[in-house]
C-alpha cells in the first residue's frame, strides 16, 4: 500500500524564525492584509481533519488530528481509516466506504487508535471535484445542550440546532415577497380554474415565510399553539401542492375515515409535516411501475404517549398512515432515520425528517416508522391527540418522559 512521505499540512509548532510567521516595523500592513495560506487555515482549525484518499488511507492531517490521535502525522499518514478509528456505530465507516455521502454521528462512541472509548463528534464529506476523496472531521462531543442551547432532556432528533442564521432567513424571504408579488399581478390576469394556482402560490409562499420564522426558534421552548383542527383538510392541502408540483407523477392514494374528530395539532405544522412525509414517499418509489402513494386515516384505540401535559398519559387515538410501495429504506439506516444529518439521499440534508419528528412532538403527538417486506410498503405512522383532550394553553413539549402511572 502507498505511504504519503510527507504530510500535507504542516505541523503547528512552526520555529520562531520561520520567515512568513515574523512579521517585521517595515511590513506591518503586509502582515496584517497578506491572504492566509489555505493549508495553514486547515492547520488551524480546533477540528481534527483527516483527508481520506480513495482506497480510504489517510493522506494528511492537521495538528488537531495528531492532538487527537496521540500520534504524529508520519505515524498517520498511509493508515487505513479502519486502523485508526473503531466506531461503536457501523453506519459512519459504512457511509465512507460509499465514497460520496454526507454523515454527522453526534456523540459516538469512537476508539482512537487503541485509546480508551469516547464520545466525539463526526462528520463526512465529499471533497468538491475529487471523485472518491473524503474528509473526515472529528471533534469532542458538544452535547445536546451545547447544540441546542436548550437545558432539558430531549429525545432523537431534537438536539440539533435547527435554528436558521437571520442573514440566510432574510436572503429566502426576500425573493418570496417577489414571488408573492408576481402571482398577486398574475392572478388579475387569468381567469377560471388558472387563478387557482396563483392562489396556491400565494398561500404556500405564505407559509414557506411562516416557516422560516419557526425554523429559527426550533431549538427554543417557544411555539405555535395548537388548535382544533380538520385533518382531512391538511392532507388534501399538502396532496394539492404535491400534485401541482409534479401531476401525474404517481398515485396518490385515499383511505379516509369520515367519522374522525377533529385533532389538536398545529395546521401549519401540520401540512409542513405531511409535505415532508409525502414528498420522501414519491421520490422513495419514482421509477415504480406503478409508482403509490397511499394515505390512510383511522381510529386506532389504546396508543397512548407517556409524556403528556403534567406527567400524564395522553391518548394518541387519531392514526395517519403515509405509505409508498418504494423499494424503503437500507436496514443499517432505519433506526437512526429521524437523528438529524442521516440520509439516503446523495445529495440529502437528513434534515427533513428530525424536523417532522420535532413539529410532531410540539403537537404532543408521535411518529414511527415501519416497513412490510411481504407486501412491499414503507409506512410513517402519525399519531395525534382528540380536539377537548388537551387544553391549547397546555399543549407545550415535554422533555422528559413521564413514568406510566
Amino acid at each position: 500500500m502507498a505511504r504519503c512521505s510527507t504530510p500535507a499540512i504542516p505541523p503547528r509548532n512552526v520555529p520562531p524564525h520561520e520567515p512568513d510567521r515574523v512579521s517585521t516595523a517595515a511590513e506591518p500592513r503586509r502582515a496584517e492584509t497578506a491572504r492566509p495560506d489555505p493549508k495553514r487555515v486547515v492547520a488551524s482549525l480546533p477540528l481534527a481533519v483527516f483527508l481520506l484518499a480513495p482506497d480510504l488511507t489517510v493522506a494528511s492531517v492537521n495538528p488537531a488530528a495528531e492532538q487527537l490521535a496521540g500520534q504524529g502525522a508520519r505515524r498517520l499518514v498511509g493508515r487505513r481509516v479502519d486502523e485508526l478509528f473503531a466506531f461503536d456505530e457501523p453506519l459512519i465507516l459504512g457511509r465512507l466506504a460509499e465514497g460520496e455521502a454526507q454523515l454527522f454521528a453526534r456523540d459516538a462512541q469512537v476508539r482512537v487508535f487503541g485509546q480508551p472509548a469516547r464520545r466525539l463528534d463526526v462528520m463526512t464529506s465529499p471533497v468538491t471535484h475529487s471523485p472518491g476523496w473524503q474528509l473526515l472531521l472529528v471533534h469532542e462531543a458538544m452535547g445536546v445542550d451545547a447544540l441546542s442551547g436548550d437545558g432539558g432532556g430531549a429525545g432523537a432528533g431534537e438536539g440539533v440546532a435547527l435554528r436558521a442564521p437571520e442573514v440566510l432567513a432574510h436572503e429566502i424571504k426576500n425573493p418570496l415577497a417577489g414571488i408573492r408579488g408576481a402571482a398577486q399581478l398574475l392572478d388579475r390576469k387569468l381567469e377560471g380554474a388558472d387563478k387557482a394556482l396563483t392562489g396556491l402560490i400565494t398561500t404556500e409562499v405564505d407559509r414557506i415565510a411562516k416557516l422560516i420564522d419557526q425554523m429559527q426558534s426550533l431549538s427554543r421552548r417557544s411555539q405555535e399553539p395548537s388548535v382544533e383542527c380538520n385533518l382531512h383538510e391538511a392532507v388534501r392541502h399538502a396532496q394539492a401542492i404535491i400534485t401541482a408540483s409534479n401531476p401525474g407523477a404517481v398515485t396518490i392514494e385515499e383511505e379516509f375515515d369520515p367519522s374522525l374528530p377533529p385533532v389538536m395539532a398545529n395546521p401549519d405544522a401540520l401540512v409542513q409535516v405531511l409535505l415532508n412525509l409525502m414528498t420522501n414517499a414519491r421520490e422513495a418509489c419514482e421509477g415504480r411501475k406503478p409508482a403509490r402513494i397511499a394515505v390512510r386515516t383511522r381510529f386506532a384505540s389504546g396508543i397512548q404517549l407517556h409524556a403528556g401535559p403534567g406527567g400524564k398519559p395522553l391518548r394518541l387515538p387519531i392514526e395517519l398512515r403515509v405509505s409508498d410501495n418504494g423499494p424503503g429504506i437500507a436496514p443499517a439506516l432505519r433506526d437512526h432515520i429521524f437523528e438529524p444529518f442521516v440520509t439516503a439521499k446523495k445529495n440529502g440534508q437528513g434534515l427533513g425528517l428530525a424536523l417532522v419528528q420535532k413539529l410532531v412532538r410540539e403537537m404532543n403527538g408521535r411518529i414511527t416508522h415501519d416497513r412490510d417486506e411481504a407486501t412491499g410498503w414503507t409506512h410513517f405512522r402519525l399519531h395525534l391527540p382528540v380536539a377537548g383532550s388537551v387544553k391549547p394553553e397546555h399543549m407545550k413539549p415535554e422533555h422528559k418522559d413521564a413514568p406510566t402511572p
